[in-house]
Parts: structure tokens; C-alpha cells; sequence
């Protein structure tokens, strides 16, 4: 746990530099938190995260800012089962993981949706670059993650989203002070 409240606080203060901050992070799962795929393993096997993707997430709900998941699972049934038991699943807001021929569009409408939250609000982590360009064509900050979401690629994203000139100050978070 020490190591979890380690990398919140990190993420916390890297959070600190931004002006402008996502209103909603959305998350594959498979390779980008947890480092398999669900349909490779079994209800009854112990699932772990990636080194970072807890205090990421700590780190999020602290500061109010909302998390999704957005993943393509043939097993979702699976999925959830890690979810909960990993202790995360009342960390997210929407939970959309369901096997599409899309590049997560269609997940991606469902979390709008549920949220209201508009598209360049968003900060997207995933591994598949399919995805990340296919999401960034509807106005999410989308960021290709290779060995799991972790703090550089949480900096990377924030930085990214803080730039983009697609996205109007109303519709995002300011950074709490």
C-alpha cells in the first residue's frame, strides 16, 4: 500500500502543474491496467495491475476527477470478476466492455451518454494504436500506452490533453487550488 499512496501522490502533484484538467480519464484494460488478457486467463485466477494503475487512480478520485473503462473484452464476465476483485470497480463511473468490430467508437458513445461528458474532455489510455487514432478522430486526448498506464504516460496525457486546442475551457476541469 506503501508503494500505491507513493504514486498517488506523485500523480497528485503532477496533476498540480496543469491548468486544465480531463473531466472524465477512460481506460482500456488489457494490457493498458492489467498486464493480460482477460480471455487468456480464468474467473478463478488472481488478476494484478500494472505497478501504477492503482495510484493513478487514487490519485483521479482524489481529485475529483471521473474514470471510465472503455474495452473491447470477448470476456467481459471476466473482466468484471477483476474488477472486483482487485477492489476497483467502484472507482469507475462507466464501465463499457463489450467485443465490437469498432475502434471503441461505439463505447465510446455509451460513456458520453451515461456522463454527458463531452468527447474533448476526455483523456483515453490504451495500447492498441487502432484505437487511440480511431478515438482521437471523434475529439479525445488518446494516448498509446506500452507497458501499462503509468505515471510518464499519465504526464504525457495531461500534457497533451493541456495543449490541445480542440477543446474549449468550459468544458474542462480547472485545476482545484
Amino acid at each position: 500500500m506503501e508503494e500505491v499512496e507513493r504514486v498517488k501522490a506523485e500523480a497528485v502533484q503532477i496533476m498540480g502543474v496543469f491548468q486544465l484538467l480531463p473531466r472524465l480519464v477512460v481506460f482500456d484494460l488489457d494490457y493498458t491496467l492489467w498486464p493480460f488478457y482477460c480471455e487468456c486467463r480464468s474467473k478463478h485466477d488472481t488478476p494484478s495491475l500494472f505497478p501504477h494503475s492503482r495510484g493513478i487512480l487514487h490519485a483521479l478520485k482524489h481529485q475529483n476527477i471521473h474514470a471510465a473503462i472503455a474495452s473491447k473484452s470477448p470476456t467481459p464476465d471476466i473482466a468484471t470478476t477483476y474488477l472486483n476483485k482487485l477492489g476497483i470497480r467502484s472507482m469507475f463511473v462507466a464501465e463499457e466492455i463489450f467485443y465490437s468490430w469498432t475502434h471503441k467508437t461505439d463505447h465510446f458513445q455509451k460513456i458520453h451518454s451515461k456522463t454527458g461528458i463531452p468527447y474533448n474532455s476526455m483523456l483515453f489510455f490504451d495500447d492498441d494504436n487502432n484505437n487511440i487514432q480511431e478515438i482521437s478522430k471523434i475529439g479525445v486526448t488518446s494516448i498509446l500506452v506500452s507497458n501499462g498506464v503509468n505515471l510518464e504516460a499519465f504526464r504525457n496525457g495531461l500534457a497533451k490533453f493541456s495543449q490541445s486546442g480542440n477543446a474549449s475551457k468550459k468544458n474542462k476541469q480547472k485545476r482545484p487550488k
